[in-house]
């Protein structure tokens, strides 16, 4: 277990710049946005008022209030998670890729380490978890801050106060990565866990076979993505056919720790039999 524990702290140590790099975007950007958003509004409505001599309540009318939500919809709060979540999708390809093409090949310096291979699957896919749980941690941490920052810049007469879980779970982008439940968040991250899993399944597969490995990866990820949406498939299929909730979300549940199963043993195999040192 110690083994596995420095390895994981080996691998969030590699990612550890760029990981605060991409903290610093999210924090600097999405306040700034609010208050970019918030001035430009009042600006907006004095001028109104000064300039076309009309009353507060005349521009609310015609324009209405400014809400939180107009906040986290733009351009400020979606771009630096969207490039999170490109940049971590590009490190799950990156976290091995870097390994084999780094000076004097260093995956083979971790294979000769004194622990199961399987560690080194693990620890790799635990940062990968770590760092997306982070950021998440981040963004609920400072969304009651902004939302303070808001209130404080906006006059109470111009803007419309909603709570804050109304307008996360209104957005789809802030409700996918901020589940209104215990359940749905571990559901919706045991599922990003599964995807990991089947893509590090695929890199291996392409290190281990080269090019037919390219067609094995190509080949096994359609294979997961079809196991796993097979109850949409055969319920399309099947018309007549429905499941009850419950039991729609326990196929679900495994079918995705079958996928997760399978890429944890397959992955194991090519790393033992198929990588020589």
């Amino acid at each position: 277990m110690s083994k596995y524990l420095k390895l994981v702290n080996f691998e969030i140590h590699r990612f550890l710049k760029l990981y605060f790099a991409l903290i610093g975007m999210i924090v600097i950007l999405q306040f700034s946005g609010v208050v970019v958003k918030s001035l430009s509004y009042i600006h907006q409505a004095n001028r109104a008022v000064y300039e076309q001599g009309i009353t507060k309540a005349q521009f609310i009318t015609r324009n209405g209030p400014i809400n939180f939500m107009q906040i986290m919809t733009s351009m400020w709060f979606l771009a630096p998670i969207a490039i999170s979540a490109t940049v971590i999708l590009g490190y799950i390809f990156l976290i091995w890729y870097r390994d084999w093409f780094a000076k004097n090949t260093f995956i083979y310096r971790l294979l000769m380490l004194p622990t199961s291979r399987l560690s080194i699957y693990f620890s790799k896919s635990t940062a990968i978890l770590l760092m997306v749980l982070g950021l998440i941690t981040l963004e609920i941490i400072i969304l009651p801050f902004q939302l303070s920052l808001f209130q404080l810049l906006v006059p109470n007469d111009l803007r419309l106060d909603l709570p804050l879980m109304m307008m996360v779970s209104g957005y789809f982008v802030l409700y996918t990565i901020i589940p209104g439940t215990f359940t749905q968040f571990v559901l919706y991250y045991a599922t990003g866990l599964m995807v990991v899993l089947v893509l590090f399944t695929a890199i291996l597969f392409e290190r281990c076979y080269r090019w037919k490995g390219v067609l094995l990866a190509v080949l096994y990820c359609g294979i997961a993505l079809l196991v796993f949406i097979s109850p949409v498939i055969y319920l399309k299929i099947q018309n007549h056919i429905s499941f009850y909730p419950d039991e729609l979300l326990t196929l679900y549940i495994a079918l995705g720790l079958l996928i997760m199963g399978a890429s944890i043993w397959i992955s194991g195999v090519l790393l033992k039999k198929k990588i020589t040192v």
